[in-house]
């Protein structure tokens, strides 16, 4: 029963949580390039995990006047969390209306009192997919995608949860996560929509038309991917397996909870042999060891395929991007696993944009140069057989349950669709 109560914390806890986006459509927008006017805020930002993106989501919260949207897997009631419910609070206290989507399983220990409080101001507040519903335990279908929307104008999306494991604290580094700040009126009114309808459980999400925009001279292509293999969206998958596949000279792939299906394996397996550098940024300290041991198992896999393995060990990495030939990047939710490909809401936003890239891929540099390289000789002296054992079982009992927590949401899915 623990490893499957360890699984579950993987499946449900940012570990994999993979949402694929009930909101289902694939938005492409064309952005404007922001260097037309210094004036002009900077359309699409990196954020990294820590005060870097804490502070640009008080800031955000803070500045707002009309509208915001808040939809995350974990909202903690610890340092942090608090820090934005005050911030919300003072929003509402202005009068702005505010909409706060939840997690039923991420966010199980929320309390029910700061919830009730935040009612009687007028925010309005929802628990997706109670975990404890009158009849039943449910543990498949999660939101997992973290966005914030404001005034439909300002966006911010990425892997980031509301939790002080995110930030940090004076003994501890932040946990290894990213996200982007999106300055565009069209897109951010068009996620705003997706929000709305998410938050009102509109039943024919998958149906809506949305409409791509197009900036009126060059810059950035950006795209915000869905995942919602339930209703029929897997943006994110697609992207991933296209861009992969048709790689020329360099793959870096930042993952959390690596495992992935036979299918995203093979396409990997398949670029290597086309002599494409491919580089896998890993676990080396994981919030679910029985994760992180499953993803061993594929080591020698991958190392036979000449793809190159670094553990990041100085905090819990829970990054879910990926750095494609130095001119397309994606970040969000989305994690290399069949829970996020057919569990789960995910959103990524994938940009195309040799600069963004280029500069990502300066502080993925960085990162790479402060982990371990995992290679087929230190892989020999770290794993002897009982740990090769630990490896595989832990493998096959996370397979085994990717089934049932797949296989849980479609029946429930059909019952209430």
């Amino acid at each position: 029963m623990k490893i499957v109560g360890d699984f579950l914390i993987l499946f449900l806890t940012d570990v994999n949580t993979n949402f694929v986006n009930l909101i289902g459509t694939f938005i492409t927008f064309q952005m404007v390039s922001s260097n037309k006017s210094t004036a002009i805020p900077q359309t699409i930002t990196l954020v990294h995990s820590g005060e870097d993106y804490f502070s640009r989501l008080e800031k955000i919260i803070l500045e707002s006047k009309f509208e915001i949207h808040l939809q995350t897997y974990i909202l903690d009631n610890d340092s942090t969390g608090q820090r934005i419910i005050s911030a919300l609070k003072l929003a509402a206290s202005r009068k702005v209306k505010i909409y706060i989507l939840l997690d039923g399983f991420g966010s199980l220990s929320f309390p029910t009192e700061i919830s009730n409080e935040l009612s009687k101001m007028g925010i309005e507040f929802r628990i997706f997919s109670p975990f404890f519903s009158a009849n039943s335990l449910y543990i498949g279908r999660r939101l997992h995608h973290k966005i914030v929307v404001a005034d439909a104008k300002k966006v911010l999306i990425g892997g980031i949860n509301i939790a002080e494991k995110y930030h940090g604290t004076p003994n501890e580094i932040p946990w290894l996560d990213y996200a982007v700040e999106i300055n565009d009126d069209k897109i951010a009114k068009s996620l705003q929509e997706l929000c709305t309808d998410l938050y009102l459980k509109k039943r024919f999400i998958r149906r809506k038309e949305i409409k791509s925009v197009f900036g009126t001279s060059g810059g950035m292509m950006v795209k915000v991917l869905q995942n919602d293999w339930l209703k029929r969206k897997n943006e994110v998958f697609k992207a991933y397996i296209n861009k992969i596949s048709t790689a020329k000279n360099e793959i870096v792939i930042v993952s959390s909870y690596f495992l992935p299906g036979k299918k995203l394996i093979n396409t990997l397996k398949n670029a290597a042999q086309n002599k494409v550098t491919i580089k896998l940024i890993l676990s080396g300290v994981s919030d679910v060891p029985m994760a992180r041991r499953a993803s061993c198992h594929l080591y020698s896999k991958l190392l036979r395929s000449n793809i190159e393995l670094y553990e990041w060990k100085k905090s819990v990495l829970h990054g879910k991007t990926a750095v494609i030939d130095q001119n397309w990047s994606t970040i969000g939710s989305f994690n290399l696993n069949n829970l996020s490909s057919y569990a789960s809401i995910e959103m990524n936003v994938a940009i195309d944009s040799e600069e963004f890239a280029k500069d990502y891929l300066t502080h993925l540099t960085e990162i790479i140069a402060q982990c371990e390289r995992i290679t087929p000789e230190t892989l020999t002296l770290k794993y002897g057989l009982v740990s090769k054992l630990i490896n595989w079982l832990s493998y096959w009992t996370t397979r085994t349950i990717e089934i049932m927590v797949t296989y849980l949401p479609q029946k429930r899915f059909r019952r209430l669709y």
